[in-house]
């Protein structure tokens, strides 16, 4: 993330981890593929060897996986770099997996071939899933459950860069169980991390000083306060359960083609660089994972989705207006005893927000006496003096909601960016060799505030649109037929005039969204258009005047410094940056004189010099991964990239 900083900030984790080089020798690769091992150094003692299916340990009160897939090739060879975390597991290291054994499968040369290049080793899938998160886990778990019925045999592999999976998930949470109901029905009795039903839904419109009640418009019976990073962990296990490989702490950084330019897979990025460009010690190649069909799952802003999406075309191809984003920044509260009330939900929109700018709150009562806080802005926001951070410190102080977190405890801190363009902006998500799924294509339901359903619906139509292609012979359009055919769509075109009816402010939104809601029930003759992208609509700073927050103080609102330590984010410091600029002369002669340097604001950047000036200063070391820079620079100048695979934030409870 850009960060208003100076250099010698770096909010790493602490540095107790040791390498695993100490306690595992070099993977060797034999000849033969089945002969792939792994040797444990026999002076090293701290780390146990088992035929386990994962590491595990209590976090919040559930177990938090670490999902270790079998590694072949490079992929083993590099654990030499990864860290081990004092609590006895380690990020990323090999386990030989499928229930204690390698199956039969696995060694098979017809499902896992090595490629002969000198630099850069491959391995062969039949399916590759970009993403670890509820779409990507859901086509893997579906995909395997479709191959027991048929009685086929596909190789499934879900690489994710997080360092482990859920370490990069954030979402509110009011969790609609309809998709998983369809995917894993017996989820109640499986020991899930659902248990808090929602008992209350409760909105309200805000003024400076008072809180009005509104009809809720959320329908949350049925639904279920939730941890979405916990719901994806235990997806995992499920998905290990069915023999699904899972790859923690490898960030995807390209896509391979062949010579036709069809899709054959991704590629890993290398471990091991130098700011400067240089190899280190360290240094171990990237990996090609190949499949017969690539599904990309990487949520909201997928570097490598949005790449794929330009190549091929695909919004023209779907007719589809451009995406339109929010980011929403979340925090875990432990709060007093008397005061919780756990499935209680709560929205709110208007104060601090002003009548042209969209966006609200959220306060959900989880378990345990925590809550989750959080407050969501649209990126189409005019005002390049808007601070979504400081917003919602703001928002903590008013007074229908500071009692609550009098007391209490910030547990974890966390942003992330949101697809809201709804109906109107999913792409045409199929493209040679493979297909976009969840918020990578964009999904969510705004009125709902809820995209977790129809992501992995999404994934579980890719996965058996998947299975027809690679079983039956059949094309990855069957997922674009299927997709609007399906709940998903027909859920997204009643709701797609409820976001662009604020392109016309707070009132007249409120009112054609009601309308929309209550009357026409989303069947109105129109389909409402979005307004300009969110980066064309910052206005110059000329036309606003600045807005002077207050400052934290401590108790209830906080400075970034003290946010970010709360996410548990960490980036290798010296690796090239992942925010890159395309043109680095733009902050200072465009952005900063014509626009008051907005990345100060929209993502902190701006320090300044010796000399009292301002500058953009780029510390990716403290990146949340939140994609706030690639979709609102003014000038689309910043582009995000993946960093080294396992950095990033750790979200455990979000």
């Amino acid at each position: 993330m850009l960060r208003l900083l100076s250099k010698s900030h770096s909010f790493r984790k602490p540095s107790s981890s040791s390498s695993l080089s100490s306690s595992y020798s070099q993977t060797h690769i034999c000849n033969s593929i089945g002969s792939t091992s792994i040797s444990p150094n026999p002076s090293a003692s701290p780390i146990e060897h088992s035929n386990s299916p994962k590491s595990t340990h209590i976090i919040n009160g559930y177990p938090h996986i670490q999902l270790l897939g079998r590694r072949f090739c490079s992929l083993g060879s590099q654990i030499g770099s990864r860290r081990l975390f004092s609590s006895g597991y380690c990020l990323n290291c090999v386990n030989l997996r499928a229930n204690g054994f390698l199956r039969a499968q696995s060694v098979v040369a017809e499902t896992r071939s090595f490629c002969s290049e000198p630099d850069r080793e491959s391995i062969q899938y039949d399916v590759v899933i970009v993403g670890a998160g509820p779409a990507g886990l859901s086509a893997a778990i579906k995909l395997k459950q479709l191959c027991r019925e048929k009685d086929v045999d596909l190789s499934v592999c879900v690489v994710e860069k997080g360092a482990e999976v859920g370490a990069h998930i954030i979402s509110g949470n009011v969790f609609e169980p309809r998709a998983l109901n369809e995917l894993l029905p017996q989820w109640k009795e499986e020991e899930s991390p659902i248990t808090v039903p929602v008992t209350s839904d409760k909105f309200w419109f805000l003024t400076k000083d008072r809180a009005f009640s509104l009809p809720s418009p959320f329908s949350n019976k049925g639904n279920y306060v939730i941890s979405l990073s916990q719901l994806v962990r235990w997806m995992g296990v499920k998905a290990e359960e069915l023999g699904v490989e899972i790859y923690p702490g490898f960030a995807a950084s390209e896509i391979l083609y062949d010579a036709n330019d069809t899709v054959i897979g991704i590629g890993t990025n290398d471990m091991g660089v130098a700011k400067d460009g240089s190899k280190k010690e360290n240094f171990q190649r990237g990996i090609e994972l190949k499949g017969r069909v690539t599904l990309l799952a990487e949520g909201c802003r997928g570097s490598l989705s949005e790449q794929i999406m330009k190549k091929y075309n695909l919004r023209e191809k779907g007719d589809a207006q451009h995406q339109t984003y929010a980011l929403g920044i979340k925090e875990v509260w432990e709060i007093d005893e008397g005061k919780h009330d756990p499935g209680a939900v709560l929205h709110t929109l208007g104060w601090p927000l002003d009548q042209k700018t969209y966006g609200g709150s959220f306060l959900y009562h989880m378990k345990d006496r925590q809550i989750s806080i959080g407050f969501v802005v649209a990126l189409n926001y005019h005002n390049p003096f808007l601070n979504p951070y400081e917003e919602f410190q703001k928002f903590k102080h008013h007074p229908a909601i500071k009692p609550l977190l009098e007391g209490g405890t910030v547990l974890q801190y966390g942003a992330r960016t949101l697809n809201e363009g709804g109906f109107q902006s999913i792409p045409y998500p199929v493209f040679p060799g493979g297909a976009v799924i969840g918020c990578s294509a964009g999904f969510l339901n705004v009125p709902k505030i809820k995209g977790t359903h129809t992501a992995m619906k999404s994934g579980m139509l890719a996965a058996e649109a998947t299975l027809s292609v690679l079983h039956e012979g059949s094309n990855m359009e069957k997922y674009w037929d299927a997709l609007r055919s399906s709940w998903i769509w027909e859920e997204l075109y009643k709701s797609r005039n409820f976001r662009p009816a604020f392109e016309y402010g707070l009132i007249p939104g409120l009112a054609i969204s009601a309308l929309e809601h209550y009357i026409m029930k989303g069947r109105a003759p129109l389909t409402l258009k979005h307004g300009k992208p969110d980066h064309e609509a910052t206005n110059a700073a000329q036309f606003h005047s600045p807005i002077q927050y207050p400052k934290p103080d401590g108790v209830l609102s906080f400075d970034i410094p003290t946010s970010l330590h709360r996410s548990n984010t960490n980036h290798e410091h010296d690796q090239p940056a992942h925010l890159r600029l395309r043109d680095p002369k733009i902050p200072e002669l465009i952005n900063l004189p014509e626009y008051s340097g907005p990345e100060s604001r929209y993502c902190p950047a701006y320090i300044p010099d010796e000399k009292g000036q301002l500058k953009l200063q780029i510390n990716a070391q403290n990146c949340l991964h939140c994609k706030a820079c690639d979709i609102k620079d003014p000038r689309q100048n910043i582009q995000w990239t993946a960093p080294e695979g396992g950095g990033g934030p750790g979200y455990s409870i979000m």
